[in-house]
C-alpha cells in the first residue's frame, strides 16, 4: 500500500510570549548563523520540553520534537494526548498553516483541513461563496464544485443561511459547513481537529459516519484529533499518543488508548497524609488507586470500562472485630449525590484485626458518562450505626472520559445525565 503522509524528523520550537526572538541582536545572530554560515538555528539548543504545568528556565519550548511516522493511503489515524501535547501543532504543520522548525513532510494528494471553527472562511462572504473559494484553493474547477454544491449544503443543514455572510453563523453552523466542505470536495487527505465537539449530537454522528465512508468506501486518508475515546475507537484503526511534543506510543487504537490510560505519571492518592480524617483512627485508609481489569493502574476510566477501585487500609484494632462495614458515596463535580456503593449491599462481611490490607470494589461495566466524580468513604462498626473508624470527604476524584459504552461509537451528551444504561432495541413488524 502506498504511503500517503510521511513525517521526517518534524520539530517545532516557539519563543514564549513574543514573535521572533524578541531582540534585534537575537534576530541578527539567527540570520547570520543560518543564512551566512549555513549552520543550525543557535536558539534550538536552549529549547525546553513543552510542559505547560511547570515553570522552565528557558524562553524557548519545543511544541514538537523529532516526530517520525508514516500514514498509509486509506488509513484512519487518531492522534490523542493531553492538552498541550502538540496535537494541533502537528496538524497545522501538515496543513501548512505554520512551518516546521526542522524536518520535512511528504504528503501525496490534496489536503482538506478542519482545524478551528471557520478555518479558511472569509467572514464577509456568504456560505455559498466560501464553498467555491475553498474548492478553488483545493484546485477544483467551478464545474466540479457546482456538482458537489447541493450535497454539501444538504449535509451541513445550513440551506436557509447559505446566502448569508458566515460572520452571522453560530459556531455550530460554521463547523457544520466547514466539515461539509472539507469532506465533500474530494481531498485525498482529510485532517480534522477537535472542532467536531462544537457540533450537536446529530451532527457528530453524521460527521463520524462521513469520515468512515471517506476512509473505507473512498480510500482516502484521515487524521483525526479528539479527546473522545469512543469516537477514536469507533473510527480509527491506528493511533498516535503525543506527550510533551514527542511520540510516546504508536500502534493499534486499542493498544494506544490503553497505553494513554496507563501513563507513567499515575500515582496513588495518599490519604494517609490528609489532615481532615474523622473517626477513631483504629482503621484508616492510607492510599486509593484505580486499575483496569488486568490490574494495571490507570488515571482515567472510559465509560463502559471494567475497573477496580483499591483502598489500602491500616488497622490498629487490638482484637479481631467483625460486623464492620464500608461505604463509598459518589457525587458529581457539583456535589450532587450519584450513588452509594456499600459492602452490606454486596453481602460481604468484613472482619479485621491488627495489620494492613486492601478493600477492592469492582465495577464490571462503568455506567458513567464523561465528567469528574468525587468519592467520600466511611468505615464503621455495628452496621454503620456506631462510631466511624475513618471518614474522609473528597477522598478521590474519578475522571471518566467518553468510551464506547454501547459498542456503537455513540454516547449521549453529558447534559442528559451522568448514568448510562445498557439496553437493547428492536423493531417488530406484523
Amino acid at each position: 500500500m502506498a504511503t500517503a503522509i510521511e513525517f521526517n524528523n518534524i520539530s517545532k520550537i516557539y519563543r514564549l510570549g513574543l514573535v521572533g526572538t524578541g531582540t534585534l541582536t537575537h534576530d541578527l545572530k539567527r540570520w547570520w548563523t543560518m543564512n551566512i554560515r549555513g549552520k543550525e538555528d543557535p536558539y534550538l539548543t536552549i529549547g525546553e520540553t513543552n510542559d505547560r504545568s511547570t515553570k522552565g528556565d528557558s524562553e524557548y519550548v519545543w511544541a514538537l520534537r523529532d516526530i517520525d511516522f508514516k500514514v498509509e493511503q486509506g488509513d484512519v489515524v487518531g492522534i490523542i494526548g493531553k492538552n498541550g501535547a502538540g496535537k494541533s501543532t502537528l496538524l497545522k504543520i501538515l496543513s501548512k498553516v505554520t512551518a516546521p522548525t526542522t524536518g520535512t513532510i511528504r504528503a501525496r494528494g490534496r489536503i482538506g483541513s478542519l482545524l478551528e471553527v471557520g478555518t479558511g472562511f472569509h467572514p464577509e462572504m456568504t456560505g455559498r461563496e466560501n464553498i467555491y473559494m475553498n474548492g478553488a484553493i483545493l484546485g477544483m474547477t467551478k464545474a466540479e464544485i457546482s456538482k458537489k454544491l447541493d450535497e454539501i449544503v444538504d449535509f451541513s443543514g445550513c440551506e436557509r443561511y447559505i446566502d448569508t455572510p458566515v460572520k452571522r453563523y453560530s459556531s455550530g453552523m460554521m463547523v457544520r459547513l466547514g466539515f461539509a466542505v472539507a469532506a465533500h470536495l474530494d481531498p485525498e487527505i482529510l485532517v480534522v481537529d477537535e472542532v467536531l465537539a462544537v457540533g450537536d449530537a446529530e451532527f457528530q454522528k453524521k460527521a463520524i459516519g462521513k469520515m468512515q465512508d471517506v476512509s473505507k468506501g473512498e480510500g482516502r486518508t484521515v487524521l483525526f484529533v479528539s479527546h473522545n475515546m469512543g469516537s477514536i475507537k469507533a473510527l480509527c484503526n491506528n493511533c498516535i499518543l503525543l506527550e510533551k511534543g514527542r511520540i510516546s506510543y504508536l500502534g493499534t487504537t486499542d493498544e494506544t488508548v490503553k497505553h494513554y490510560l496507563t501513563r507513567n505519571d499515575i500515582i496513588d492518592t495518599r490519604c494517609i497524609d490528609r489532615k481532615d480524617h474523622m473517626g477513631t483512627g483504629e482503621v484508616i485508609i492510607s492510599d486509593i488507586f484505580l486499575t483496569d481489569c488486568d490490574h494495571i493502574p490507570i488515571k482515567e476510566a472510559l465509560s463502559g470500562q471494567s475497573i477496580e477501585i483499591h483502598f489500602k487500609y491500616i488497622s490498629k484494632l487490638s482484637k479481631i472485630t467483625d460486623n464492620i462495614v464500608m461505604g463509598i458515596a459518589i457525587t458529581d463535580e457539583f456535589g450532587t449525590p450519584i450513588t452509594l456503593l456499600h459492602s452490606r449491599h454486596c453481602g460481604v462481611p468484613i472482619t479485621l484485626e491488627n495489620g494492613c490490607g486492601e478493600f477492592v470494589w469492582t465495577i464490571e461495566h462503568l455506567p458513567l458518562n464523561e465528567g469528574q466524580y468525587h468519592f467520600k468513604y466511611s468505615i464503621a462498626e455495628g452496621g454503620g450505626q456506631g462510631d466511624y473508624y475513618d471518614y474522609l470527604d473528597n477522598a478521590y476524584t474519578l475522571q471518566v472520559i467518553k468510551g464506547d459504552f454501547f459498542i456503537s461509537g455513540e454516547i449521549p451528551p453529558k447534559h442528559f445525565g451522568p448514568f448510562l444504561i445498557a439496553n437493547t432495541f428492536q423493531v417488530k413488524k406484523k
